[in-house]
Order: structure tokens, then C-alpha cells, then sequence
């Protein structure tokens, strides 16, 4: 039930959000972590497999104790489809650029994404979207050249990797915003686990015995269980404490705080394997979060500006 007037957040709702998406820039950089070491003794398909069937097994019975209704409408389903498939895609290009790359170096490409979600909001569909922003966008992709370059050099196209992530990690941002709208969180989280199991499955059963390094499955031997299941465990907490901090808190606040997750990869990247950015990617870097955060800061001008001439009497 809602009514005519909007009520603003509460300030504990507010602080309740702001602790749930700094769990989740903890959270998500040790499903990273997780993947790389398992990638040292298992197919990035598998891992990628493995990640989905965990969350998806994981989902389940939350949907059932919530009494959440799985059906789908039947307009929805393309879209709920193409969002798995992108998740799938963007999953496994990651892992497999972890597999040589640095967590930073890595992560730090992948933040592109939400500069792609921008673009394509102003010259795709149409989104108001001022120059400022756009140029922000743009120097954020200067960043990015600034990571890939050492990169591209010490570890050659894979490096490339990474960019796959962010295009395919935009997209699904935004067909998440529709369906967001008409599905349950924690069902959404099910679906999307179930159907990109069902991608991946049958690439498993096919690739079996091919000697593909990327997707010939094997069976993993002692902690690489541990591995496996953290791969899917933090993938699925990490979304959804980001699915309800952005319930609880705006997006505006919010959104600012996702960039620690940089740091904290970097930290854990040194600390498990030892990587630690060298002055060129941390420039790259440095460029990505200022840009970022200047665009963060230009929506938020213009939505008060927004406010407030929605706010001002008729003349």
C-alpha cells in the first residue's frame, strides 16, 4: 500500500543500508578470492558452473520459507533469459582473468561498467544524461587503458578479459532495472542461479574428456570443495545484501561506497597470492574511482535541480 506522499528513508533504515553494501564490498572480493584459488586446480567453466548450482541451492529454500510464488510472467521471461545469460557470460570472463591476472588490476577494468551503463542510458535510449557525466565516462575509460596496458603486456589478450565482465555486467545492470521492479529479490536470485545452471550444464557434459583447459571438468580433490562452495556462498550473500542495501538506503548514497570494494580486493589480493598494483595500474585505478565519483556526484546535482524546479510554484 502506498500513498501519496513520499516518506524519506528513516535514518536507521538508512544506516541499515549503508552496513549492508559495505558488507558486500567485504563479501564480494572473497568470492574472488575463492575463485582464484580454485582455478589453480579447476576449469574457469566449472568454477563458473559451480557458482550458479551453490547459488541456486543456496536460494531455494529461503524462497520457500518466504512462500515466494517462482512463476514468471510470461513477458518477462526473454528478459529474465538474457539477464542469466549476461550474468553467466560476465562470471565467466572474470574467472578466467583472475586465473593469471591480480584481484585489482582486474577488478579495476571491470568498474568500467557502470561509465557502459551510462553511454548506452544516453546514445541507445535516449536517457538525459549531460556532457559533464559523459566526460567523466570518458576519463574513466582513460583509467581503465592505464590498468589494461601492463596488464595486456605481462598477461596478453586476457587482459581483455575483464572488459567482457563490464559490457556484459552493464547490460545486466540494466535489464535488472526492469525486472527488479516485478520480481521478488530472492526469487529473482533463484531464477537467475537455476537458468544459468542450465547454461552451464550441458557446456560441462559436453566439454567432458575435450582437454579444454577452460571448460573440461574434473573431479576437484580436498579444499577445492572449500573453493567451490565459497565461489557460489559469496556470490550469493554479496548480491543480496547489495539487492537489499539498495532497498533501504538511495542509490545516490549508497553508491559512492561501492568503490571500497577496490581496496579491499587489493588488500586481499596481497595478503592470499601476493599481487599488489604496480604505479602505472594504480594511477588507472585512482583515474577510475575519481571519475566514477565525480559522475556519482554530477547525478546527484541534477536530480536535486530536478527537485527543485518541480518543486517551484507556476509563474
Amino acid at each position: 500500500m502506498t500513498t501519496a506522499t513520499s516518506i524519506p528513508p528513516s535514518t536507521d533504515r538508512i544506516l541499515a543500508g549503508v552496513v549492508l553494501m559495505l558488507g558486500f564490498c567485504v563479501t564480494a572480493p572473497l568470492l574472488d578470492v575463492a575463485a582464484k584459488l580454485a582455478s589453480s586446480s579447476i576449469p574457469v567453466g566449472q568454477i563458473t558452473t559451480a557458482r550458479f548450482v551453490v547459488q541456486c541451492a543456496l536460494m531455494a529454500p529461503f524462497v520457500w520459507l518466504m512462500g515466494l510464488s517462482l512463476r514468471v510472467p510470461r513477458a518477462q521471461w526473454a528478459a529474465l533469459l538474457f539477464r542469466s545469460a549476461l550474468l553467466f557470460v560476465s562470471t565467466f570472463c572474470f574467472i578466467a582473468a583472475i586465473r593469471v591476472m591480480p584481484l585489482a588490476d582486474a577488478l579495476a577494468i571491470v568498474f568500467v561498467a557502470p561509465f557502459i551503463v551510462l553511454l548506452v542510458g544516453k546514445f541507445y535510449l535516449g536517457e538525459d544524461v549531460g556532457p559533464r557525466r559523459v566526460g567523466a565516462a570518458m576519463v574513466g575509460f582513460v583509467g581503465v587503458l592505464f590498468v589494461i596496458q601492463p596488464s595486456f603486456a605481462a598477461f596478453g589478450s586476457v587482459a581483455l578479459f575483464p572488459l567482457g565482465t563490464a559490457v556484459g555486467f552493464a547490460f545486466y545492470i540494466l535489464v535488472t532495472r526492469g525486472l527488479s521492479r516485478k520480481l521478488h529479490p530472492v526469487a529473482l536470485q533463484f531464477h537467475t542461479g537455476l537458468i544459468a545452471s542450465v547454461f552451464c550444464l550441458p557446456v560441462m557434459v559436453l566439454a567432458n574428456g575435450s582437454g579444454s583447459a577452460l571448460l573440461d571438468p574434473v573431479w576437484p580433490e580436498g579444499i577445492a570443495w572449500l573453493w567451490l562452495f565459497g565461489v557460489g556462498f559469496f556470490a550469493t550473500v554479496s548480491h543480496m545484501m547489495m539487492t537489499y542495501a539498495l532497498s533501504l538506503a538511495p542509490s545516490a548514497t549508497l553508491a559512492p561506497l561501492q568503490y571500497l570494494e577496490l581496496p579491499v580486493a587489493t588488500l586481499l589480493g596481497y595478503l592470499v597470492f601476493r599481487d599488489f598494483p604496480n604505479a602505472l595500474t594504480l594511477t588507472g585505478i585512482a583515474i577510475i574511482i575519481g571519475a566514477g565519483l565525480y559522475m556519482i556526484h554530477r547525478e546527484r546535482v541534477t536530480a536535486r535541480q530536478l527537485i527543485t524546479e518541480r518543486a517551484a510554484p507556476p509563474i
